[in-house]
């Protein structure tokens, strides 16, 4: 649990850097306010994914349970910012981030996997909330 709760620290961290490069290339982008977007979203999961690491040792929940909480908040965040920078990169997302994307709509490809990743990282955060909520209902985890 302990190499759990660090790894979530060292993701938040490695995503809040990402969110940054990000940052710097927004000009350079086809669709820059599809980048804006992708940045916001790593600044936003890196500091989710920090407050999470805190929080981890709270958490009662099984042994599966947490692993599955795990690995549902790293591809959660790091999805959600891909998706709109790939959006940006490609000229596409209009059918998914509509206010983002303007009129820039990709090929049935690129629309298609963007909203995949959109779709899935939505019901990965959305189950990593309610078990969240789960494994805080009781009192703290003794060491």
């Amino acid at each position: 649990m302990a190499n759990q709760a660090r790894r979530l620290l060292q993701l938040g961290v490695l995503l809040l850097l990402l969110g940054l490069l990000i940052g710097l290339a927004i000009p350079a982008l086809t669709v820059p306010r599809l980048g804006v977007a992708a940045h916001l979203n790593a600044v936003v999961g890196a500091v989710f994914l920090l407050a999470l690491g805190l929080l981890w040792p709270q958490l009662q929940l099984s042994t599966r349970t947490l692993r599955l909480a795990f690995w549902l908040a790293p591809y959660s965040f790091f999805v959600a910012t891909l998706m709109p920078l790939l959006g940006g990169v490609w000229g596409a997302g209009a059918s998914m981030l509509p206010i983002a994307a303007g009129p820039a709509r990709g090929s049935g490809f690129h629309e298609g996997f963007i909203a995949v990743g959109l779709t899935t990282a939505g019901i990965a955060v959305i189950v990593l909330s309610i078990l969240l909520l789960l494994g805080l209902r009781g009192g703290s985890r003794e060491p």
